[in-house]
């Protein structure tokens, strides 16, 4: 079997195991399962496992040719093969298409939607007996556009999942398809409902308890990050490179991760403070507007649930700090900067214990959202694998002589509780989200 085949059959393969866990999932959340049912889900779960080691058998397959694959380009890279005319010597031209950069890439799209002939790179895989797998005919501003090559469109997620922003702090899951399920699952150990666990004499009857276990089907949402470029950028490839991978990664990161906050649902994902999950605390009694108390603070931290690997984060607007720094617990400072042998830390201190992000994202002082903790554990995102399309128009911007590169990613998210959860003990309600009500 030729590499291309084993890549053929290893993608022909997850899809299929893609297709069973749908069916898997269906059948285990059934309300009232038959013993047909059950053993459907025996067999489904043993064909998965069946499919499961025939993928690891195939990566390693897989690795092990690509290695053998770059040794022989790498000690035959001075010598031209019969046919290579013209293509550039890439170490992986699957991941590439045969381009150098970002920046040639774009050029080429460009000249295909001005009609100036299609760079057959654009067609796909630069291999032998490779077929027209990447190339979508309705290229243009309307159009489907061009597929990017895996590593440039790799450069453009790199950024966009960044760990200091939400986007990345959530880890969301990548997936094949538009649409992905989402495990519900809101019992807690100490609730009446859900899987429970009895102590029990001798010889007694074993009481049964019933796992509450639903989901969701989340649509993923489009996004679009529009980079316009001059006629001088164009020609110029490190500046160009740098608009299609920069500034277009700092886009979609903005965009994604205010949607993690202030997504409102309805074409975008739901968004923390839009959640019925969320916690807002009430302002003291009395409290002077646009302020912060320590009993502000400590209060939130009660509310905060602190489950999962993950610890919470502040989000907190830079206008606050003129009122964090006076705070004092005692003779200890409630903010805490971080000292010159932590300037490499992602974080812009420490409140109460728990890191500290500054940022953009969170309202002004004095409204609800200047300060929100946020647990990452929390919250459910899944984006599209291997979907990133591209696409260019020169026709929007014409009168100013530019061109604008489009492209196109899907993502989705929302918080994994519908509602805060009741304690084990006492009356202070949980959540992985709480922020703090507008002092007005």
């Amino acid at each position: 079997m030729t590499l291309k085949e084993m890549r053929a059959a290893l993608a022909a393969k997850r899809a299929a195991g893609r297709a069973k866990m749908t069916e898997l999932k269906a059948l285990e959340t059934k309300a009232a399962r038959t013993a047909e049912d059950d053993a459907k889900v025996t067999a489904l779960n043993a064909e998965l496992d069946g499919l499961e080691a025939e993928c690891d058998a195939l990566t390693i397959k897989i690795a092990a040719d690509e290695k053998t694959q770059d040794r022989e380009r790498a000690f035959a890279a001075g010598r031209a093969a019969a046919g290579d005319a013209g293509r550039v010597n890439e170490p992986d031209p699957v991941r590439t298409h045969g381009f150098r950069h970002i920046a040639e890439f774009a050029r080429s799209v460009r000249n295909a939607a001005l009609g100036n002939g299609t760079d057959p790179r654009l067609h796909g895989p630069q291999m032998e007996g490779a077929q027209p797998a990447t190339f979508n005919s309705g290229q243009g501003a309307g159009g489907e556009g061009f597929l990017v090559p895996p590593d440039y469109s790799k450069e453009v997620w790199d950024l966009a999942l960044s760990d200091v922003d939400l986007l990345g702090m959530i880890e969301p899951e990548p997936t094949a398809s538009n649409a992905i399920i989402k495990p519900k699952d809101t019992t807690t150990p100490w609730g009446s409902v859900g899987v429970q666990a009895y102590w029990a004499a001798e010889a007694s009857e074993y009481t049964p308890s019933e796992a509450q276990i639903g989901a969701d089907l989340i649509t993923l949402n489009k996004m679009f990050a529009f980079v316009p470029a001059t006629d001088e950028i164009l020609s110029d490839a490190p500046m160009l490179r740098n608009r299609l991978t920069v500034q277009a990664g700092r886009a979609i990161r903005w965009k994604s991760s205010d949607s993690i906050l202030w997504g409102t649902g309805a074409g975008q994902p739901t968004g923390v403070q839009s959640s019925g999950s969320l916690i807002v605390v009430a302002k003291d009694a009395g409290q002077v507007a646009a302020t912060v108390s320590v009993s502000n603070l400590s209060n939130m931290l009660a509310h905060v649930l602190r489950r999962g690997g993950k610890k919470p984060i502040w989000l907190v607007n830079q206008d606050v700090l003129p009122q964090l720094i006076p705070l004092q617990i005692g003779n200890y400072p409630v903010w805490i900067p971080i000292n010159a042998g932590l300037q490499a830390s992602p974080w812009d201190g420490f409140i109460l214990g728990y890191p500290v992000i500054f940022t953009e994202h969170a309202q002004t002082l004095g409204t609800q959202g200047d300060i929100t903790l946020f647990n990452p554990d929390g919250y459910f995102g899944a984006v599209k694998q291997g979907g990133v399309e591209f696409a260019e128009s020169m026709h929007l911007y014409f009168d100013q002589g530019l061109t604008a590169f489009r492209w196109t990613f899907r993502f989705a998210g929302m918080p994994y509780l519908t509602k805060p959860i009741a304690p084990a003990k006492g009356a202070t309600s949980k959540s992985h989200f709480v922020t703090l009500a507008t002092r007005a």
